[in-house]
């Protein structure tokens, strides 16, 4: 039986990054991830071209998110390509959940300062400060300092986390249900920036591919 193929969704939770699947074999899925990533982050970079910056971006907008989890959603979370797929789920998350995401990461600012810093979301962080920080960090992939950008994304999704830690802890008692729900998207997002800023190490010491 062949694979799901999936249409972007409505609204876009981060739980259900992982359950997206594309429909290449997978016996050619990883060498087609390395390959692609590789070469889609060298010609943007080498061409120094604004346009095809910006339609990377607006990738998934153009043509769904199974185009994306296709390529990407397999890879490993420590290559270019699982960086990659994180980079654009993150974009798509806040762009469907900029209210919630942006209201977490309100409340994650004071405990995780320094990496408020290292994010970059102007203050004060609304929907359209964390929409915009996911536009530059994807932006960033493919015409800045690529290992900057994925410090960036890593350290918003810690600051998120932590909000959403506080959040959940403060459901405790009266909704136990959606703090379960909040303290699982708040461990998952902790562990995507920790894996995005291994990734900027690597891409540093060359190690990234």
């Amino acid at each position: 039986m062949a694979e799901p193929r999936f249409r972007r969704p409505a609204m876009l939770d981060m739980e259900m990054a992982d359950q997206l699947e594309g429909d290449i074999d997978p016996a050619d899925r990883g060498l087609i991830a390395h390959e692609t990533a590789a070469a889609i982050v060298a010609q943007a970079r080498e061409s120094g071209d604004p346009e095809l910056v910006a339609r990377l971006v607006r990738l998934v907008d153009e043509e769904g998110i199974d185009t994306v989890a296709m390529m990407w959603a397999k890879a490993g979370e420590h290559t270019l390509p699982g960086a990659l797929w994180r980079i654009y789920m993150i974009r798509e998350w806040v762009k469907h959940d900029a209210a919630a995401v942006a209201r977490s990461y309100h409340h994650g600012v004071n405990a995780a300062h320094v990496r408020h810093a290292i994010a970059g979301v102007e203050d004060p962080p609304g929907p359209s400060e964390v929409q915009a920080l996911a536009d530059a960090v994807l932006s960033g992939v493919f015409s800045g300092d690529l290992a900057v950008a994925l410090e960036r994304a890593g350290a918003f999704c810690r600051v998120v986390a932590t909000g959403a830690a506080f959040e959940a802890q403060s459901d405790e008692g009266h909704a136990d249900r959606r703090a379960h729900a909040t303290t699982l998207r708040a461990a998952q997002l902790l562990r995507t920036g920790e894996d995005l800023e291994r990734c900027a190490a690597m891409w540093r010491e060359g190690r990234l591919d």
